[in-house]
């Protein structure tokens, strides 16, 4: 009996399961679920009653409306949904959203915190690593250890329950990361945590028992009230509106190079053996999936012709180098930063979080001439002032963007910091830390808030 997933996607969330979320998607359509982009707005009650797991990976700056909390809290309840929330670092107040206002119906709250350990980790302190699973639950049967990547606590209020809570060594201490609520007839689980599904990253969907976890985790959010349901008959066949894009049961190879053998040592490749097709509408479907792949990869290309475009004036053949005394050719130096901007593309990686230090490092200097047989090219100065300006136009055309998007990371950044050391403060007021760690946790995230500052006013003065 498959179950039907619905990933919003109407309120501008982090984690996108056609994005990075792509190995928890291909995970769930391997195990008798079947995931699609649910892209109604308002959500309402009659929208759900297609889907059995309704997940909201981290809506970003963009809020439910109070009808929408109304019919979703309606949907569990009463058609015994199951509803997966998941936030990030700083909760509501970071994001700039409401995922509290419907969980405060099933009695949890997200804090406006960061979990953070500088003992218990997967190499920094925001990936803390969590092995307390108390009391026992079904979500967390088998399962060893998660990584609890980039996330902010939770607070209990009503009838939930705490199954996975931070460390003695943790900031904040001994306090619950993963709740869960069964009411009436649905089933709810809060995570602070969406980075814990994320492809490809440290501390994300591939940890050890990440998948184990979540396996029990879509189980559990079955309710059994919803799986009498389904045995009568009384829940509608999955009629997705046509704005809605279906991700049909893909079975993904473990990697390429084993897909590009299996590939090559055909003569026919049976499309069966890969993918299930049911429908042509489920067909058209996948195409439009593999387009987007597509779009992406010539996103990524279009970028790199243009940083070449950017520094034509750097690109020199070894035949035109200089050599050195030694008869060596001189090494070219490479921009570490465009290989870094062009990865991030490609890894779909987010912003710095909370905890993490970004580093601004200064772009190597150009070279004035590019020598040729030991002679400098000679230019009129009427030529050397039309190639300055067209290098300092074009430098500005990719730059300006570059540099507003810096700015607005950085002032979110602000924003966390900010709340951060409030919440330090209070724990320090109300001696839930001592003053050593007080005084260490706030001299570092004032150091950060110096540091980001004085990077904001570079900004500024260059966009001037």
């Amino acid at each position: 009996m498959p179950f039907y997933v619905a990933f919003d996607v109407s309120h501008k969330p982090r984690g996108r399961i056609d994005e990075n979320l792509t190995e928890l998607r291909d995970f769930l359509n391997n195990n008798d679920f079947i995931c699609y982009n649910f892209l109604e707005t308002p959500i309402t009650q009659a929208t759900l009653k297609y889907y059995d797991i309704l997940v909201f990976p981290c809506p970003d700056f963009v809020k439910l409306s109070a009808l929408e909390i109304s019919e979703i809290v309606n949907w569990v309840k009463e058609d015994g949904g199951g509803l997966l929330l998941l936030s990030h670092a700083g909760g509501d107040r970071g994001r700039n959203s409401n995922l509290s206002e419907l969980s405060l119906y099933f009695g949890i709250i997200f804090e406006n915190d960061q979990v953070l350990d500088e003992t218990n980790n997967l190499g920094m302190e925001n990936i803390p690593i969590i092995t307390s699973f108390i009391p026992p639950h079904p979500i967390t049967n088998g399962v060893k250890v998660i990584c609890y990547r980039s996330g902010c606590s939770l607070s209990i209020v009503g009838n939930a329950i705490s199954i996975a809570s931070s460390n003695e060594t943790s900031e904040p201490f001994s306090t619950p990361l993963i709740c869960v609520s069964e009411a009436e007839n649905g089933r709810v689980c809060a995570i602070g945590s969406y980075e814990m599904f994320r492809d490809k990253v440290g501390g994300g969907f591939n940890c050890e028992d990440h998948p184990k976890f979540v396996f029990n985790l879509f189980n559990w959010l079955i309710s059994d009230y919803r799986i009498e349901l389904k045995k009568k008959g009384a829940i509608p066949e999955i009629e997705p509106p046509a704005s809605e894009r279906l991700m049909p049961h893909v079975e993904s190879p473990k990697n390429v190079s084993e897909s590009l053998e299996e590939t090559s040592s055909k003569k026919r490749i049976d499309l069966e053996l890969h993918i299930k097709i049911s429908s042509k509408s489920e067909l058209m479907e996948l195409l439009k999936i593999f387009q987007n792949q597509i779009d992406i990869m010539k996103t990524t290309i279009d970028k790199l012709i243009r940083m070449v475009e950017a520094s034509e004036d750097e690109i020199i053949e070894l035949k035109n180098l200089p050599e050195t005394t030694t008869g060596k050719v001189e090494e070219h130096q490479v921009n570490i930063e465009d290989y870094k901007s062009i990865q991030e593309d490609i890894m779909n990686t987010t912003k710095p979080s909370i905890g993490e230090k970004p580093i601004f490092t200064d772009l190597p200097p150009k070279p004035k001439t590019l020598l040729k047989k030991g002679k400098p090219p000679t230019l009129h100065s009427e030529d050397s002032k039309q190639l300055e300006t067209k290098e300092s136009v074009r430098e500005k055309k990719i730059d300006k963007e570059e540099l507003k998007a810096e700015k607005r990371d950085l002032e979110h950044k602000v924003i966390s910091i900010k709340d951060l050391l409030n919440f330090v403060e209070k724990k320090y007021k109300s001696k839930d830390i001592d003053e050593k760690s007080y005084t260490k946790r706030v001299n570092q995230l004032k150091s950060d808030l110096t540091r980001i500052q004085k990077r904001l006013n570079e900004i500024n003065d260059l966009l001037k």
